[in-house]
């Protein structure tokens, strides 16, 4: 069985909301909402059976989320869904920042949890049941789609304003205001894009740590993380997984191991990555038993699709009367799509960058009953929304920064996603 072709077929044959998440091997498929809630600055919606009520965000705002999760009539359930780099604002001191819908999440109606091996359904209701079933049984079945590829898109948008933005930056870190901040570039993609095709074509390329591919609201994205923002387990082990420093891959291994050497042997990537561990570490240490901050696997190498990384984890045991959202809380935005220190570079963020981020840089995740998270940082996607298709990619600035060469990694990072589009 191919676990990757069920799933983006059960997705493509689903009406209403969905979530498709991989992780470690098992694709989840979450459709229809039993139980929502949708954060605002000011107020947290909720509906349930009853319908939509309200109450106020309050001081903290993923706490109220929580609570309200831990309201759920729905026993043992995984909600789903995503958190936008708004929240980012409503985190770090500037909600007035914060626009629109920061965080989505649904406790689905139907779940599929799909391995090499294994189909594992499950429902609210009997009749869901049954028809969850029906649909798996017409996935396995389906017919291919007749999906073509498009051309590559246009990675070479919006150059020139991204090297002027760059240049501001170098000179603002210069001026002490920040030591790091990742400024992005939007690409605009032409035509009828189909987000199954594109995803099954991408997730085949690539080498993630985790995928996903989601429809909330008016909301579409597919995507292929390269690292994850936290993991949080059940028993209170919490990491996060920081990857900064960038090199090309080519699918040369001569030429890629040359790079891959070149890459741990510069001192600006280097840099870029140590500066990043260490704000994780310290963001860690406000939520951890004291003691049992450590990093494991500093500055090891990661392929992710066409680009290789510094990559490095970050690990700790959650303290006494902590959980997985206050884990989030601190550290959300990943570092590693923010900056150094976080507040000043979304602060940056917002003033030098052309276009609101929306879901680019935030999260995918899920939530488990059990109290355990998984969240993915939405970088490497596609989005669809109000009618257009785009990609973004982003390049770590730090005092050493070229314009030319941060130009040249957003582009590497974008054949991540740019080469398999289809429609």
């Amino acid at each position: 069985m191919d676990p990757l072709r069920l799933a983006t077929e059960l997705a493509r044959s689903t009406s209403g909301p969905y979530v498709l998440y991989e992780n470690s091997g098992t694709w989840s498929l979450a459709s229809g909402a039993a139980y929502e809630l949708v954060l605002y600055a000011d107020e947290l919606r909720i509906r349930d059976a009853a319908g939509w009520t309200a109450r106020p965000a309050g001081g903290k705002p993923l706490q109220t989320v929580a609570d309200a999760l831990d309201g759920c009539p729905i026993a043992g359930a995984r909600a789903y869904g995503w958190a936008g780099f708004g929240l980012s604002h409503l985190l770090h001191g500037d909600p007035a920042a914060a626009r629109g819908p920061l965080l989505r999440l649904i406790v689905p109606t139907q779940e599929v949890r799909i391995t090499a091996e294994t189909v594992d359904v499950r429902a609210v209701d009997v009749a869901d049941l049954r028809s969850l079933m029906s649909a798996v049984d017409a996935a396995t079945r389906a017919v291919p789609s007749a999906a073509m590829p498009l051309p590559p898109a246009d990675t070479g948008h919006d150059a020139e304003f991204y090297r002027t933005v760059v240049s501001s930056a170098v000179e603002e870190i210069r001026a002490r205001r920040y030591q790091k901040v990742i400024l992005s570039r939007l690409v605009p993609v032409d035509g009828d894009v189909d987000l199954f095709a594109t995803y099954e074509a991408g997730r085949r390329a690539n080498t993630p740590a985790r995928s996903y591919l989601l429809d909330l609201g008016d909301l579409r994205c597919a995507g292929f993380s390269p690292e994850t923002v936290v993991e949080v387990s059940a028993a209170g082990k919490v990491s996060t997984q920081p990857l900064a420093g960038t090199r090309a891959r080519h699918g040369d291994p001569l030429l890629d191991g040359a790079l891959r050497m070149d890459l741990q042997a510069d001192a600006k990537e280097i840099f870029e990555h140590a500066i990043s561990v260490k704000l994780a570490f310290d963001e860690l240490a406000a939520v951890a038993v004291p003691g049992t901050v450590q990093v494991d696997d500093f500055m090891d190498v990661k392929e992710r699709g066409s680009v290789q990384h510094l990559a490095s984890r970050v690990s700790a045991t959650l303290d006494s009367g902590r959980n997985a959202w206050h884990a989030l809380a601190v550290l959300f935005p990943a570092i590693t799509a923010s900056g150094v220190p976080k507040a000043a570079a979304c602060e940056a963020i917002d003033r030098l960058e052309n276009a609101p981020r929306g879901l680019y840089s935030g999260a995918v995740l899920t939530v488990d009953a059990d109290g355990s998270m998984d969240a993915a940082l939405v970088l490497r996607s596609v989005f669809q929304q109000e009618g257009r298709t785009w990609l973004r990619a982003g390049a770590g600035i730090v005092e050493q920064s070229t314009p030319e060469r941060e130009l040249e990694e957003t582009a590497e990072k974008l054949r991540s996603i740019s080469h398999y589009l289809h429609r």
